[in-house]
């Protein structure tokens, strides 16, 4: 039974995923997609889950739907519009730097999330991850800051929080 539901969240996820991204609910994408997906899942369903009880609890799923929103609708907009202003300003003001950014999650998924949520984010780019230190390295457009709790506030503070709640 275990095997059995990392499997079938695999396949949601990646099922959902697919549907999403074709844009298409024709009989024939629909079925690409339940082949697709079904054959991810077997393949990866031990390397991809490790508590699969997690999965069906939907206080997760709460906090990841609110991140997925916050993200793209709000703070992705927010840097783009930020990136825009630089690149358009006749004296184009930035101030680049690499920062450390210490993190406090446990999971090698949260940890992930935060790392790819701040990558994706334009004006920021992590450079390297140092478990031992739970820290990330990122250039930053505008490093207002080079205290690493103080560019934690500024840069991944957000993802943080979300993260250790779908993943921790």
């Amino acid at each position: 039974m275990r095997f059995a539901g990392k499997v079938l969240g695999v396949f949601i996820l990646v099922f959902v995923t697919y549907v999403i991204y074709s844009g298409s609910t024709s009989l024939y994408d629909l079925t690409t997609g339940v082949a697709v997906a079904l054959a991810t899942a077997l393949i990866t369903a031990n390397l991809v889950v490790r508590e699969p009880h997690k999965l069906i609890q939907l206080q997760r799923l709460a906090w990841l739907t609110a991140y997925a929103v916050r993200y793209f609708f709000i703070d992705e907009v927010k840097a783009h519009v930020d990136v825009i202003k630089r690149i358009l300003h006749p004296k184009m003001p930035i101030n680049p730097g690499i920062v450390k950014i210490p993190y406090g999650v446990v999971s090698d998924y949260a940890m992930m999330t935060i790392a790819n949520s701040i990558t994706n984010t334009p004006g920021t780019v992590v450079v390297e991850v140092d478990p031992g230190e739970k820290a990330f390295y990122v250039h930053w457009i505008n490093a207002v800051t080079t205290e690493p709790s103080d560019a934690r506030s500024h840069v991944s503070e957000v993802f943080e929080r979300f993260a250790r709640r779908i993943f921790d």
